[in-house]
């Protein structure tokens, strides 16, 4: 089972040409194990899952698994539009020993209902046929138009109770997240943001899954093993400092410029067409903002 605590949504750097820098990418992985992180969701929004091909994402985790980033602190993206590619991405990351997926709803066609929802999910489940497979529902209705209501978990975890184990839910909606942890008891509550991280496990979350602890993975880490102290609120009032300045600059834009700085590879500032890489006045402003906070990375 995916570990609780803190997990980061990984960015993908990518090499001039556009192409994914395997040997960067699990760099940039055991990077943030070893500082913070408890688990790692690549293929993500944040990993721009959705601009790279069936056959790019399967040799990104298997490059991954091969540099050694241990399986069962991976939870894979693997939800498409097509019915077909969630399959194909779901089966090969069991085949290689990865059993938890975040799986996006098929988000192209919008105000679908419920019972289209279930009737997808359903046909994944059956079409992958692995009782070791674990689902971890992904809400994220401002990106996809597609959300996972708590009517459509409900009845997920009727039905495959083994495999509707978690849910990161990216909305924002905190009484939505609260209330998902005060209803299904026993599912795995991930915030998709550490503003909540405190707050999230306090109602009985398991963590967060988060874009910016690409950046923030020491300190999230350090409030997820302090959470039950006294100074937990002092660090969750920090983490949010740093998350709102990030906030002001386009997401994957600014991690990618601020893990590039990171490494001093500037090729990983790049993101896929269509994103465009963050402008040169703001990555100063970033950094200097950052810098007054005293943010190390």
């Amino acid at each position: 089972m995916l570990p609780m605590g803190v997990l980061t949504a990984v960015l993908t750097p990518l090499r001039d040409d556009l192409s994914i820098d395997h040997a960067g990418f699990a760099e940039h992985c055991h990077w943030l194990l070893a500082n913070g992180c408890d688990g790692v969701a690549p293929m993500g929004t944040t990993g721009e899952a959705n601009s790279f091909g069936v056959d790019e994402r399967t040799e990104a985790l298997e490059r991954l698994l091969a540099a050694g980033i241990p399986k069962d602190r991976i939870v894979i993206g693997t939800g498409c539009s097509a019915i077909p590619d969630t399959i194909a991405l779901t089966r090969h990351a069991l085949a290689h020993g990865v059993a938890d997926t975040l799986m996006l709803p098929p988000f192209y066609y919008k105000n679908v209902s419920d019972d289209g929802v279930y009737a997808t999910f359903e046909r994944v489940i059956q079409g992958v046929g692995d009782a070791r497979l674990r689902i971890y529902l992904y809400h994220f209705p401002q990106m996809s138009g597609v959300p996972i209501t708590h009517r459509l978990i409900e009845r997920l975890r009727k039905n495959y109770p083994d495999t509707v184990v978690g849910m990161k839910d990216s909305s924002g909606d905190w009484d939505n997240m609260k209330s998902a942890c005060e209803r299904f008891p026993g599912l795995r509550v991930y915030a998709g943001t550490e503003k909540v991280l405190l707050a999230v496990l306090r109602a009985g979350g398991a963590g967060c899954i988060s874009a910016t602890t690409n950046l923030t993975c020491r300190l999230a880490g350090e409030l997820y093993a302090k959470w039950k102290t006294p100074a937990a609120d002092a660090l969750q009032e920090k983490l949010t400092l740093v998350r709102n300045v990030l906030e002001k600059y386009p997401r994957i834009p600014v991690l990618k410029q601020l893990a590039a700085d990171r490494v001093a590879r500037p090729a990983w500032r790049l993101p896929r067409p269509p994103l465009e890489a963050l402008s040169t006045a703001d990555a100063k402003q970033v950094a200097a903002e950052l810098a007054r906070l005293g943010i190390d990375y």
